[in-house]
């Protein structure tokens, strides 16, 4: 299922205490039949925050006025999905998506009663996100194959609907269980060439909604030091680095924290409209939503806006 874009930009709008608020939202699609067994619309843009960064109210009730179509709440959100819940009562449509639970803490006990919860007062608009984490973080770490399918079944048996989760997927092992078992993959820290790897190994059906980092500045310099630490945070950990080797990176240019042009190509820098050019080459690659990123990863709200707000005209929000 493709997405069309779905809102409009509004420009100008400071949240003064809940001033924007009589501000009237982009046109929205019709969805009658949102319900726990359809698919939720992702929209063609969103945006992904860690959940150990500063999102109030404002700043997602922004998202939504600005035209996103979902924020992703990353940083492995507790199973309780607290955090989901505030971004779902700050806003009318917006949908919101974990990037992602992590199985190894949040039993699917607890995630399903979350789900229920959520989906009791907020229907059709939360999409589940999970994930088998990193070994070199994970203590219980084991196959993550094997968790993932365990975890999905246990979510089967529970009644948490097929096409309201995802995967975070990167392999084609992962990738094609994501097809198989959930509405479709969120890979992290990937770039257009990967979208690519991914659509062929998912097929046409299954969605792919990718993240990319940002950084909106034309200072070369001061935006690859923004960036950098990120990127060289994720090349740390196995499963990234082996997957850009497996999308055409070189493993030397991966060592310590990367060349500058590996730096460049995972967080896309420059001015709003040469980084939404690049952003869209995901789609030329067959992604149907990419999830976007700004950087500093825990920004304060305030500098993260600026970014979007400069990025949304030129992405057609």
């Amino acid at each position: 299922m493709r997405e069309a874009e779905d809102g409009s930009a509004l420009t100008d709008v400071t949240d003064h205490g809940g001033s924007d608020a009589a501000l009237p939202l982009p046109e929205a699609p019709t969805h009658p039949e949102r319900t726990a067994t359809t698919r939720v619309p992702l929209g063609r843009w969103g945006v992904w925050r860690t959940s150990h960064a500063d999102t109030p109210p404002a700043f997602v009730r922004r998202l939504e006025r600005l035209g996103f179509g979902t924020l992703w709440i990353g940083g492995s959100p507790g199973a309780g999905l607290e955090d989901v819940e505030r971004a779902l009562e700050a806003t009318e449509r917006l949908t919101i998506a974990t990037g992602v639970v992590n199985i190894w803490n949040s039993p699917a006990e607890r995630v399903a009663e979350s789900f229920q919860r959520i989906e009791t007062r907020f229907p059709g608009r939360f999409v589940l996100g999970i994930g088998a984490g990193h070994p070199e973080t994970t203590g219980e770490y084991r196959t993550p194959y094997q968790a993932i399918v365990a975890y999905l079944d246990r979510l089967d048996e529970l009644g948490i609907p097929k096409h309201r989760r995802m995967l975070a997927a990167l392999g084609p092992r992962m990738l094609r269980l994501a097809g198989e078992r959930s509405a479709g993959a969120h890979p992290y820290f990937t770039t257009p060439e990967h979208t690519r790897f991914a659509r062929q190994e998912l097929g046409a059906g299954p969605l792919l909604a990718p993240e990319h980092k940002v950084v909106i500045s034309t200072d070369a310099d001061g935006a690859r030091s923004i960036a950098r630490p990120a990127v060289e945070r994720y090349l740390a950990l196995d499963n990234y680095r082996a997957n850009l080797v497996r999308t055409g990176f070189d493993e030397q240019s991966l060592e310590h924290g990367g060349t500058d042009a590996v730096v460049d190509a995972l967080a896309l820098q420059r001015d709003p409209a040469s980084v939404a050019a690049r952003l869209r080459k995901h789609f030329d690659a067959g992604a149907d939503h990419v999830a976007v990123q700004p950087l500093p990863m825990r920004s304060e709200p305030a500098s993260a806006l600026a970014a979007l707000e400069a990025l949304a005209p030129q992405l057609g929000l």
